[in-house]
């Protein structure tokens, strides 16, 4: 078994955005409750959270947008922007929520933990340098990439996102670099309207941002697939010395929002993939950070999905469903291939 660790803290419910929004503290409670009556809270160790220093921050923010956040401490209700809204308690969280993802890189990178996941709110991946989006404020896996290239001295980190939507703003943070290779699974065209498989990165970046769009409706056997036939290989040439995931659940087929029909077996089986990758390049050190997927159930079953994966590997039942020597191709093979292709220039392995 691994040793797996959880971030979790009711601060993060003080992050409060109204009766109809959909990213709620309902989300982490529904979370908690699960954690509790499976057992895995006693099975995974406590990871304590402390929040960012502006210092941290400012590594992938600017210090206008920094400002702005702390401008919203103790207000009521604002929004920031149509889908972005904060309330009294949101600067604490958001700080508390980049510095939860600090703390794991510093648990996992001092091997005291094999992995840890942030259940950490509010969620990260869209937010630019210089602006909120998307439900986010600051981008919590830019800022523990960001930590770990600039505190441990790594060279390589690795951040895969599953969530449903793009992550445009980790994508503009790091896509003129190569230390940070970004791989990323999302329906496309889809909000917010960035992550066409053309988008590769710039200058001493390009080839080190890997898009894969996808159509709605999209199923396990296309992510399974995916994470096959193109993360593994890119992931083991570049040799990463962490693996981060932006852990969104939106893809699942009851999301009220994303329109694909992947399942919690779905997530199973990337999870499995990604720490395949961690344990052949990095000693297995990886961190996963919560991001979207907005039905109570769905968000239950997957979160328990991926951390029973990481604890003790994949069912058996699923060892061979998507990905067995006899596998049919899968649904969406086609644009798959698109993808692949159009990063085949920079990876010999491809």
């Amino acid at each position: 078994m691994r040793r797996i660790g959880l971030v979790r803290d009711d601060r993060y419910l003080g992050h409060a955005t109204g009766l109809h929004h959909v990213e709620t503290p309902r989300r982490l409670l529904a979370i908690n409750a699960m954690l509790d009556a499976s057992g895995l809270s006693n099975s995974c160790r406590a990871v304590a959270p402390r929040s960012a220093a502006i210092d941290e921050l400012c590594r992938v923010h600017t210090e206008a947008h920094i400002e702005k956040i702390l401008d919203t401490a103790g207000e009521t209700l604002r929004y920031l922007d149509p889908d972005t809204v904060t309330g009294g308690q949101s600067c604490a969280a958001a700080f508390l929520a980049a510095g939860g993802c600090i703390a794991a890189v510093d648990e996992v990178m001092s091997g005291g933990l094999d992995a840890v996941f942030a259940l950490v709110r509010p969620p990260g991946h869209h937010a630019e340098r210089g602006r909120q989006m998307g439900f986010c404020l600051f981008n919590n896996a830019a800022v523990a990439a960001a930590h770990a290239l600039c505190a441990h001295g790594l060279k390589r980190v690795l951040i895969v996102d599953w969530d449903v939507h793009h992550p445009n703003g980790t994508q503009h943070i790091f896509e003129d670099r190569a230390d940070v290779l970004l791989f990323s699974t999302h329906r496309y065209p889809f909000f917010p309207g960035t992550g066409a498989g053309s988008e590769v990165g710039q200058g001493a970046g390009r080839g080190f941002t890997v898009n894969v769009p996808l159509p709605a409706r999209a199923t396990d056997a296309d992510y399974a697939h995916i994470f096959s036939a193109i993360l593994e290989p890119v992931a083991r040439e570049y040799r990463p010395e962490l693996v981060l995931v932006s852990a969104g659940f939106d893809a699942h087929r009851d999301d009220p929002i994303g329109g694909m029909l992947v399942s919690e077996d779905g997530f199973a089986l990337m999870t499995d993939a990604v720490m395949r990758i961690a344990d052949a390049c990095c000693g297995g050190k990886a961190l996963f950070v919560l991001e979207g997927g907005y039905d109570l159930g769905a968000l239950r079953k997957s979160v328990q999905s991926v951390l029973e994966t990481l604890q003790t590997g994949l069912p058996d039942r699923l060892n061979t469903r998507c990905r067995g020597a006899n596998a049919a191709p899968p649904p969406l093979f086609d644009q798959i291939e698109d993808a692949r292709l159009s990063v085949q220039p920079y990876w010999k392995c491809l």
